[in-house]
């Protein structure tokens, strides 16, 4: 069932404007099509650090945070004054008073009643009494907790909380639904999807991103954050030694999340190659230019519970897939999976011996039962059959 005609507020992890779009995103913006949506921003669950996105990011909130809720894409967005501090007593019931009275103001002004509360965050039961919202999810899309700068004892307390007064959980890896199984009976595994149709243009004949093009094959490649607290950049360094001939593409902005971030020595290996971030919308003409896509991440902290969104991308493009085991790709059969250079080497040749465009036109058509639309679908579904 897709939900239509209905007032959603929901509260996000990160900020609508991020410099790579998440599922929050990707859902919200198809959801408002038909139906009345404010978006929550970040109420700072990581502790702000002294760089220059952090504090860029800092200013823009103290702006925004004295404004009403904008209209953006299609829907609402407010951007809450809240004290980035959730382990602190005192901060914890300020913002207590504070985000509710502002969430409260902002559906008020946009003519909402008896809303949907869909957070992604369990900070977000202070709404709870305050919206006496008709139905409560809870979409747990990361383990968030395990994240740097994130409070854990304050973050599991909260969300202990919250998802027993959900209405029905959705996760996005085994171990989260596993883990959220033990607060509530209502509890759906939903695995990252893509916008399928989107990545199945890399099929067609076209351009592919210029600074790719330019790099001699075969190209291996990574669309993504690079970041050091999520990517195996030992494993990749190690790789690249092992194939001095081949090209390793790195395509997305360094660093967000995780500011500090240190690519030094990737960035003096020969055949490794920063490329930048690139609009969603070009993402295709990269995939186009790949001959394998790779998921190199770490599989120990928060990354034992991440179901990478990309997976469908790179299968949306038709690309073959090599990934770490990352354990919750386990059922994934077309991913093949390796936990060291060595293997990953092995896997990568075998992709690449084994790939044609019939090949490809097979991978693209499996995955398109993957989109964000069937997500939709099961979320409507989920709120549908939950409890009132």
């Amino acid at each position: 069932m897709t939900l239509a005609g209905r007032d959603v507020v929901c509260v996000g992890f990160s900020d609508w404007n991020g410099e790579l779009l998440t599922n929050e995103q990707h859902l919200l913006v198809r959801l408002a099509r038909d139906n009345n949506v404010l978006f929550v921003e970040s109420l700072g669950l990581r502790r702000p650090q002294v760089a220059g996105k952090d504090l860029r990011r800092i200013a823009r909130r103290l702006v925004r945070g004295v404004q009403p809720p904008r209209a953006v894409d299609g829907l609402h967005v407010l951007s809450p004054l809240v004290l980035p501090v959730h382990d602190r007593p005192a901060a914890v019931r300020l913002n207590a008073q504070i985000l509710p009275r502002l969430v409260a103001s902002a559906t008020r002004r946009l003519g909402m009643r008896d809303p949907i509360l869909w957070s992604f965050v369990p900070q977000a039961e202070v709404l709870l009494d305050r919206l006496r919202p008709s139905k409560v999810l809870y979409y747990v899309d990361d383990d968030h907790a395990a994240k740097k700068g994130i409070d854990a004892a304050s973050f599991h307390a909260a969300e202990e909380r919250f998802a027993r007064r959900a209405d029905a959980i959705l996760a996005s890896a085994p171990e989260l639904a596993q883990r959220m199984r033990a607060l509530n009976a209502n509890v759906h595994y939903a695995p990252n999807v893509a916008d399928t149709r989107m990545f199945a243009r890399a099929l067609q004949d076209g351009p592919v991103d210029p600074a790719l093009a330019a790099l001699p094959g075969p190209r291996i490649v990574f669309v993504g954050a690079i970041v050091a607290n999520k990517l195996d950049l030992a494993l990749i360094a190690e790789v690249s030694r092992l194939r001095p001939g081949w090209s390793f593409a790195f395509v997305g902005p360094v660093g967000p999340g995780d500011p500090h971030t240190d690519v030094g020595a990737l960035r003096g290996l020969p055949n490794v190659h920063l490329l930048g971030h690139r609009p969603y919308a070009a993402l295709p003409e990269v995939l186009r230019g790949a001959d394998v896509a790779w998921l190199p991440y770490l599989t120990d902290g928060e990354m034992r519970s991440v179901f990478p969104m990309k997976t469908y991308e790179y299968l949306a493009a038709g690309a073959p897939v090599v990934s770490t085991p990352l354990p919750a790709l386990a059922d994934v059969g077309e991913v093949a999976k390796a936990p060291d250079a060595a293997g990953v080497v092995a896997l990568l040749e075998a992709a690449l011996a084994a790939d044609d465009p019939a090949a490809r036109s097979a991978r693209s058509a499996r995955a398109q039962a993957f989109s964000w639309e069937s997500r939709l679908e099961q979320l409507g579904d989920v709120l549908d059959g939950a409890r009132s």
